[in-house]
């Protein structure tokens, strides 16, 4: 059989594998020309032409020192190319491929394809204004500007001269009569136009100017096909997948089946140590199936979410592989959290009622002064998460981001206060997962009630207003993302069950039925009078609401229509 397609093989390294695969393509009649890294061992080299010496239509070019993103591969390419138009009449066709490629489909699928279009180009030729895959800063300038060092191994010399060269304006010349298009390296030319390209009048210009262009070999084919080809499809027929930094995707033997999915005819980056990879595509073509029309789209979506998943991470998962910059989470925390300011000062037992009318677990203060109060009293909580504070202390963010992770599914709430560690009160008043409810001056009831000298309660109550003030400056600041609701305590003494009640629908927003009982609320005889004392002392309490001196809070009446709240 007499195959109209020819193969051209970059191979730098595994060699075993890459004489595998131009073995598969020389017994279905394709001719096939390797190029070989000068730079690679030279025994290895010998061993490789020595395994293949026994097929007639395989041959191997003259040897280039490659290096990536310089002229030496578009040099290399070429002498593969002319070598063979040169040795194969009968090829229609050139495939240019890698040493690390590998073939999805039959060849014989392939040559039925391509003779089915004998004058199309498959070559991804696209111009600078159209690429948003460049990495690097650099598109149209690649091409006006000289790129005499290498990016990788001179990376100071190559940075300067860039720099040099924008300070004093330098702009090359584009060659008349070509526009710069950018595509894949890995194309499939017809012959009309590949030889069109490396014999026509104009190349010794064309190949001084692209030899100081930057990436070469992603722009010397793609811009020239442009000029001789009578029908492109810029398009590859090569699946090649990059990342977010411009490195291809490397397949493994689990993506078995994401290949035969692609319907691709060749696949590139493939890793030479995927054994059931070969062994399932080099097989002859009465062993499979039959194939659709190449589509590299349907995984497309895939690809995007692994992008998307490496860049991103998951929402609220801090892991050691991908540790995100402040404010670029992909959201501070993983789920809903509800927080609790001055609910447990206000109310007996507040954290059981929570519980009851949630169906939940509430933690008490588990940014306490002594230990974290996890529900249940317990020590260690979801995750080996630690009750110790100079453990939770050491990085209070991560403490709370894992408790949410450690407990997805379930909706967290907690209690919080000014006696609390208060270094994550940025990081939730800017993490739309959190909802944070503040009765303002409800710190001072346990004031009331302790049984301390009056002058450390002045300084303690004036210590106290401080840092809550702090807390909800920040909570009413522009920057806020979290679902913010403060009272003060005279409001929420007058009528608790309403806002009760919003939290609560809040957290459980598909619940019909409504509160059945509110919590019982402290003693508050007195407080009034307390609240004057303090100012009679010199400290000015300003949170808690308006007090008058001598009368007592008023209860709600059992006449409204709601539950009435147990004192």
């Amino acid at each position: 059989m007499t195959a109209t397609v020819g193969f051209i093989m970059m191979c730098h390294t595994a060699f075993d594998r890459a004489a595998q695969v131009a073995r598969f393509w020389a017994d279905a009649g394709c001719p096939v020309v390797i190029h070989v890294d000068r730079r690679a061992d030279r025994t290895e080299f010998d061993r490789l032409v020595e395994s293949l010496s026994d097929i007639d239509i395989i041959s191997f070019s003259q040897r280039f020192a490659c290096e990536w993103g310089t002229w030496s591969l578009v040099a290399a390419t070429q002498a593969a190319a002319e070598q063979m138009l040169a040795r194969h009449a009968d090829v229609r066709h050139v495939y240019l491929a890698s040493g690390s490629c590998l073939p999805l489909r039959p060849v014989e699928e392939l040559v039925e394809y391509l003779d089915a279009r004998p004058t199309t180009d498959f070559i991804e030729s696209v111009t600078t204004t159209d690429v948003g895959w460049t990495v690097g800063g650099l598109n149209i300038e690649r091409f006006t500007l000289r790129f005499p060092f290498s990016w990788r191994t001179q990376r100071r010399l190559f940075d300067g001269y860039v720099r040099l060269q924008r300070r004093f304006g330098f702009r090359r010349r584009v060659p008349g009569g070509i526009v710069p298009h950018l595509g894949s390296q890995w194309w499939c030319l017809t012959r009309q136009t590949l030889s069109a390209i490396l014999e026509g009048p104009d190349r010794p210009a064309y190949d001084r100017y692209f030899r100081r262009v930057w990436i070469p070999d992603e722009s010397y084919f793609q811009t020239l096909a442009r000029q001789f080809s009578t029908r492109i499809e810029s398009r590859s027929l090569t699946l090649s997948k990059f990342d977010y930094q411009g490195k291809p995707h490397v397949f493994y033997d689990d993506h078995l089946q994401l290949l035969r999915r692609s319907d691709c005819f060749v696949a590139r980056k493939v890793w030479p140590h995927a054994d059931r990879l070969y062994r399932n595509f080099l097989v002859p073509a009465s062993e499979r199936g039959a194939r659709a029309e190449p589509n590299p789209g349907k995984i497309d979506r895939l690809f995007s979410k692994a992008v998307e998943r490496r860049t991103r991470g998951r929402a609220g998962l801090y892991m050691q592989s991908r540790y995100p910059l402040r404010d670029r989470e992909n959201g501070k925390t993983c789920a809903p959290y509800s927080v609790f300011h001055g609910f447990s000062d206000l109310f007996e037992n507040f954290d059981i009622w929570l519980s009851k009318a949630i169906g939940g677990r509430v933690h008490g203060h588990i940014f306490g002064p002594d230990r974290a109060e996890f529900a249940g009293g317990e020590t260690v909580y979801n995750g080996a998460l630690s009750d110790s504070a100079a453990l939770r202390d050491y990085n209070p963010k991560s403490f709370l981001t894992n408790l949410i992770w450690n407990t997805r599914g379930e909706h967290q709430c907690f209690q919080f206060g000014p006696r609390d560690t208060q270094d994550c009160n940025w990081f939730m008043a800017t993490d739309p997962n959190a909802q944070i409810s503040v009765i303002s001056g409800s710190w001072a009831v346990p004031l009331m009630r302790s049984n301390q000298n009056f002058s450390e309660i002045r300084k303690e109550a004036a210590r106290l207003q401080k840092i809550e003030t702090e807390h909800l400056d920040i909570l009413r600041t522009m920057y806020v993302k979290a679902r913010v609701r403060i009272w003060t305590m005279a409001e929420f003494v007058e009528n608790p069950m309403e806002p009760l009640q919003a939290i609560i629908d809040e957290i459980r927003p598909r619940a019909t039925w409504r509160l059945a009982e509110a919590p019982r609320m402290v003693d508050l005889a007195g407080f009034g009078q307390f609240l004057q004392n303090l100012k009679n002392q010199g400290m000015q309490p300003t949170l808690m609401g308006d007090f008058a001196a001598g009368s007592e809070p008023n209860p709600p009446h059992q006449d409204r229509g709601r539950p009435y709240l147990v004192r």
